[in-house]
């Protein structure tokens, strides 16, 4: 008889030890900014990590663009590009958001149903548009983004996470002298580009946002797609003096971000916070650092006529935070607000990953949001 109760009693335990294993491999490391989690990579993930292949459009700016565009929309059967063509309306324009897309419809065509042909088509597209071979930032980024959203799947957050669930539309017909748009967007995502008269007129409102905001492993590459930003904002806030803080800070708490989606032009009136031209030449060095992570996610030439642009304003940007200036907790929020340039940055509560704070944050324009239109 005790040897049978000592069996059953053993038997016990290793099922006790067994549901702990199972805990723990669900666990999530809750550090902000060190230590890594480690992802299956999906195959869209690992389709557009490939390197691209060989078109045919030799030419450059706008028109390699159109080009691109329409390689890509050559390899959609007739029901998929009737999904991705679409007419240019500011009411399409503005189907964005930070939510994942079972939470949050979006327009176009999600990667989900994509071949890898035609991945790779998208995939042509999107390098031409922004930053290459810079880590954790442009296209490296937006995969970065993409892989976190395949790590949230596999940890709770169900079918409504993943790569598949990012949405490509075509706003308008693609061309050098029309007006026309390509809206990628999905959970934690959002980037457009507007082109009116062959140039490009617009490529905000655009979101950015991970979760979790450790850094995510995947085939043997690791990721941390929206940390150097968070860290850029805690350098200039630390680097402000007592009464620059004092002055710079806000007198409310923000939960979130003021001109989130659906928020379309509703900047305060007034600015508020600290003025940067009265601020030494090595702190307004850190502000304009900040920017150009936003802006430099885009391709060289591009990015370069918007940060002169920005540059130019800088003197007459106002810097402003609430919470505590390490942006490292939940309820820490920064902005930048200049005659042109709104950059906002709002540290969250987890979604999936709990008690664990997740960046949510959105670069928008004053005058050419949407293309200006």
């Amino acid at each position: 008889m005790k040897r049978i109760n000592l069996a059953i009693y053993l038997l016990i335990l290793l099922g006790f030890s067994s549901l702990f294993e199972s805990c723990k491999s669900t666990e999530v490391d809750s550090t902000t900014s060190t230590g890594s989690t480690t992802s299956s990579s999906s195959s869209i993930t690992t389709a557009l990590s490939a390197t691209a292949t060989t078109t045919t459009c030799g030419s450059t700016g706008v028109a390699q663009i159109v080009c691109l565009t329409e390689a890509f929309k050559a390899t959609l059967s007739s029901t998929q590009l009737t999904t991705t063509q679409l007419t240019y309306s500011k009411a399409n324009a503005q189907k964005w958001s930070n939510l994942p897309a079972g939470l949050s419809s979006r327009i176009g065509i999600n990667l989900g149903s994509l071949s890898d042909t035609q991945l790779a088509a998208f995939r042509n597209l999107m390098v031409a548009v922004l930053a290459l071979n810079t880590t954790n930032e442009g296209y490296d980024e937006m995969i970065g983004n993409l892989v976190a959203d395949d790590y949230l799947n596999t940890i709770g957050g169900g079918s409504d996470y993943g790569a598949g669930n990012y949405y490509i539309s075509i706003l308008g017909t693609p061309s050098t002298s029309s007006l026309w748009a390509i809206l990628f967007t999905g959970h934690h995502y959002t980037q457009p580009f507007t082109f009116s008269g062959g140039a490009n007129t617009g490529v905000t409102p655009a979101f950015r946002g991970t979760e979790p905001q450790a850094a995510v492993t995947t085939a043997s590459r690791t990721y941390q797609a929206f940390e150097q930003e968070r860290v850029a904002f805690a350098a200039m806030l630390t680097g402000l003096s007592t009464t620059e803080q004092t002055t710079a800070k806000l007198s409310g708490s923000y939960n979130d971000l003021v001109l989130g989606p659906g928020q379309d032009g509703k900047f305060p009136a007034t600015k508020s916070g600290l003025q940067v031209s009265n601020l030494s030449s090595d702190k307004q060095a850190l502000v304009l650092n900040a920017i150009k992570l936003y802006v430099s996610d885009l391709d060289a030439t591009l990015a370069a006529a918007i940060l002169t642009k920005y540059t130019s304003e800088l003197a007459n940007t106002y810097i402003a935070y609430s919470g505590t200036t390490a942006m490292s907790s939940q309820g820490d929020y920064v902005r930048i607000d200049g005659p042109s340039v709104w950059i906002e940055f709002s540290y969250q509560g987890g979604v999936i990953i709990k008690n664990t704070p997740h960046s949510h944050s959105v670069w928008r324009d004053h005058t050419t949001d949407y293309g200006g239109n």
